[in-house]
């Protein structure tokens, strides 16, 4: 056996090493706790799509810029007996009134996209409502109703956007299927990326504003039919039995 002897100054030694392996100790079970905390809490998540046993999708555009292309794209919905659902900008309302009202008298979805489109993940839960409400009371001064459909701008959200949301007696939507025709793909290159990702429920995301988006959507539609699906607005989509308090998968996809 051997024995180790400790001088004095292995004692002090020691005794700090034993102190901050105690703050040690501290701190990780402070931080530990409250990583915990954060990993349990309940994260809560847009609508993606919806579960049913119906072959319906719904497919709809986001308006924050130009208008060139609306009314070319409501026609073609117009042709071909379709009902959307547009999600507008409070200043794209300011600026283009009269087609927020042909929307509207169209028979389509009229959604909120927020008043001013930026970065709502960045502002307080009082200033997310603010954004949200100001975009929801110009909306109804044109048409007359209220809106219950919200999607954030950029897609960018977490718990305190979907509260807020929420909070407003709305929901907040994002989408499982993006046509991403604000990069500009041939229209045949849109219709491959949303025909082949198809579900029941399932929610396209488009633009009005996109370069090909009107030459692309006679060909949209015609592919998701011919698939076995109807096109329905997002607010029989999602409006399940009209009931906010939903349950969603990992995925976002609402179920139940």
């Amino acid at each position: 056996m051997k024995l180790y002897i400790i001088d004095k100054k292995g004692i002090l030694i020691a005794l700090s090493c034993l102190i901050v392996a105690l703050i040690g100790i501290g701190i990780m079970t402070s931080t530990g706790l409250e990583a915990v905390t954060t990993i349990n809490e309940e994260r809560k998540l847009p609508i993606y799509s919806v579960e049913t046993d119906k072959k319906q999708v719904s497919i709809s555009f986001d308006a924050a810029w130009g208008d060139e292309q609306t009314h070319k794209l409501l026609n073609i919905l117009d042709q071909y007996d379709v009902k959307a659902t547009f999600f507008l900008v409070g200043d794209w309302v300011d600026k283009y009134p009269d087609d927020v009202k042909d929307i509207a008298d169209a028979g389509h979805d009229v959604g909120n996209h927020s008043d001013t489109h930026p970065h709502m993940t960045e502002m307080s839960a009082d200033a997310q409502k603010k954004e949200i409400s100001a975009c929801n009371d110009k909306i109804k001064a044109i048409t007359g109703k209220e809106t219950t459909l919200f999607r954030a701008p950029f897609g960018d959200y977490n718990n305190s956007v979907v509260e807020s949301v929420q909070s407003l007696n709305m929901y907040c939507v994002q989408w499982d299927i993006d046509s991403l025709d604000w990069k500009d793909p041939s229209p045949s290159e849109m219709v491959d990326k949303i025909v082949p990702n198809l579900q029941n429920g399932s929610i396209i995301l488009m633009h009005n504003g996109a370069t090909n988006t009107p030459e692309a959507l006679p060909m949209i539609i015609e592919a998701v039919r011919n698939s076995g699906y109807e096109f329905v607005p997002l607010s029989k989509l999602v409006c399940k039995n009209c009931k906010l308090k939903y349950k969603t998968d990992v995925t976002g996809r609402v179920i139940g």
